[in-house]
């Protein structure tokens, strides 16, 4: 749910937003009471400090679900230490022809290194039960889709072969979303979850250009970034207005400097080509697909780029393609509302148990923005002698909200917050923001920035920005402002955007299974429908779960395991309107 400087939430990193490297189990509710001490974490948080910018609901991202044990690690390991083209197409066809002399490349295939520093960095990936290894890859694409023939830039895969190759169906790519995750690290972090799918398909996932290891946006450094998310994202005043936008003025002149010529080309519609050059490069006839959160906006620019390339695939955490910058912001807005309100409700009806004060949600929204507006007055001590500010407390508490399972960490660290200890919401606020125990940042910010902004051509001035708060803070009064001053995030971009939404149409493709979760803080439930008819009749198969949290795949629920089970392993596409509870 962070900004970056596009508007769209970052959410937790699914491959660099919002986690570590490795796996891990999520922190117990039961955390060790910590002193302040060392940072902690890497991750998919906002290029700009506060809100979700410009953009659909959930293109940063992240990927909660899929990422969620990626995210628990990180903020596990904190808690113990402390203890584009010219055209909106994205330029140049479908790039069939033209992609001819890159499609024969063969793929050098090597055991897994560790993930670079832009990926979250860690330690090189653990064998599959079996002993199956993780192998990496680069391919070549063009630089410029308009331009095949042109300079090329390498793109890093992984990928972990099928059990039974026998019966192998092919390759399942994965994008779990962001934009700007590492696939490179998310997959094997998150492969328990797939295990299932390895049964008769490898397994795949890649860094998307401008992302980890696939020539990856650079903007401010560790440091500057440390001090970039501490500052206020919800100016008061004109002062605090001019030095916002002078903040993001900065980070985007830094992301020119360090990454102009790149700049241009990492948006979506280049990603989805990439993808069908990718699919040929493979072996594969049609590309067999999984996209998580603001992959399933990627996977739908690919159906309509692509509509006869479609094989089996299934979107979740959908992204409505049909949202503009503005109403994408205020449907999460909303989103993140209601999953705060259901988190407030939870811990009313556990009565004594609960650490908040208050009988009623309402109460215990009171409290919340009560010490919102205390830490932007005075912030508290964090994690070494990084203070918790209001931004960042925000950030934090919409960290949590993604899953559930996150619900005690977040009841536990607005309790310490308000008494004066904010290492808890600074170590959640930096599993968003890709910060890790050593103090460095994942790229997936930067990346974040970079694909929104490209992509969506909203630019929104401060006065326009100003106009839109009073509905923010109608929607969410502990998020609006937050989220609504995030729509100046692309303002001083230096590359124009492409579209103001992105076309998904895909008549003629096989089936899509497109589902949605009705407690989705992220990207809201109405998304997934929305996604379905914009794929077409007969393309978009609705599926409906009614649950808590960014995603439904990974919620545990055997119903929804089932639907796409039975559909990528055995062909059989669910009933459309299906509910799983």
């Amino acid at each position: 749910m962070p900004t970056s400087p596009t508007g769209r939430p970052a959410g937790p990193d699914p491959g660099g937003d919002g986690r570590e490297t490795g796996t891990a189990d999520p922190p117990k509710a039961s955390v060790p009471h910590r002193s302040a001490a060392a940072p902690g974490r890497d991750g998919d948080a906002p290029s700009t400090p506060g809100a979700a910018g410009a953009g659909s609901p959930e293109r940063r991202s992240v990927a909660a679900r899929r990422a969620g044990t990626l995210l628990a690690a990180a903020v596990a390991t904190t808690l113990l230490i402390t203890a584009g083209c010219a055209d909106g197409d994205g330029g140049g066809g479908n790039g069939v022809q033209r992609d001819r002399d890159l499609t024969g490349q063969s793929l050098d295939w090597e055991p897994c290194p560790a993930p670079s520093e832009a990926e979250g960095g860690g330690t090189a990936p653990s064998p599959l039960p079996g002993g199956t290894t993780w192998e990496c890859s680069f391919m070549e694409v063009p630089r410029d889709w308009a331009e095949p023939d042109g300079e090329t830039i390498e793109l890093a895969l992984i990928r972990a072969k099928a059990r039974d190759q026998a019966n192998r169906i092919g390759s399942l790519v994965f994008n779990f979303g962001g934009p700007g995750g590492s696939g490179v690290s998310t997959l094997p972090a998150a492969a328990a979850d797939f295990e299932r799918l390895r049964a008769r398909y490898d397994l795949v996932s890649f860094d998307p250009r401008g992302v980890g290891r696939s020539q990856p946006v650079e903007c401010l450094d560790d440091q500057e970034l440390d001090e970039y998310y501490a500052q206020d994202a919800t100016p008061d005043d004109s002062a605090e207005e001019k030095a916002y936008s002078e903040n993001l003025r900065r980070y985007g002149s830094a992301c020119e400097e360090n990454s102009g010529p790149d700049l241009p080309y990492v948006g979506t519609a280049n990603a989805a080509r990439d993808m069908d050059l990718m699919r040929r490069v493979l072996g594969d006839d049609k590309l067999h697909y999984f996209g998580i959160s603001y992959g399933t906006e990627l996977g739908g620019v690919y159906a309509h780029l692509f509509p006869e390339n479609v094989g089996r695939a299934v979107f979740d955490a959908v992204v409505d393609p049909t949202s503009t910058a503005v109403q994408g912001s205020l449907a999460q807005a909303r989103g993140f509302q209601l999953a705060f309100t259901n988190f407030a409700e939870d811990c009313v009806a556990r009565g004594d148990a609960c650490q908040l004060p208050g009988s009623t949600p309402e109460e215990i929204q009171q409290f919340v923005i009560d010490l919102q507006n205390r830490l932007e007055k005075r912030p508290i001590p964090g994690i070494g002698d990084r203070e918790l500010t209001q931004t960042q407390a925000t950030n934090g508490i919409a960290q949590a909200l993604y899953s559930k399972e996150y619900w005690p960490l977040l009841e536990q660290g607005i309790d310490e917050a308000d008494g004066g200890d904010g290492s808890l919401l600074l170590a959640l606020s930096d599993a968003m923001n890709g910060r890790n125990r050593e103090g460095r940042y994942s790229n997936i910010q930067a990346a974040n920035a970079a694909i929104n902004c490209v992509d969506f051509k909203e630019r929104y001035s401060l006065d326009e920005t100003k106009a839109r708060l009073p509905e923010f803070r109608e929607a969410s009064p502990v998020f609006g402002d937050y989220l609504g001053w995030g729509l100046m995030g692309c303002k001083h971009w230096p590359v124009p955007g492409q579209w103001e939404t992105p076309d998904v149409s895909a008549p003629g493709a096989a089936p899509i299974v497109v589902i949605g979760n009705t407690g989705d803080p992220a990207t809201p439930y109405e998304g997934a429908r929305a996604m379905a008819e914009a794929l077409g009749e007969g393309v978009g198969v609705e599926v409906t779960y009614e649950g808590q949290g960014h995603g439904a795949y990974n919620s545990g629920d055997t119903c929804v395991a089932e639907a796409v089970d039975q559909y990528l392993l055995e062909g059989r596409v669910p009933a459309p309107g299906t509910v799983c509870r």
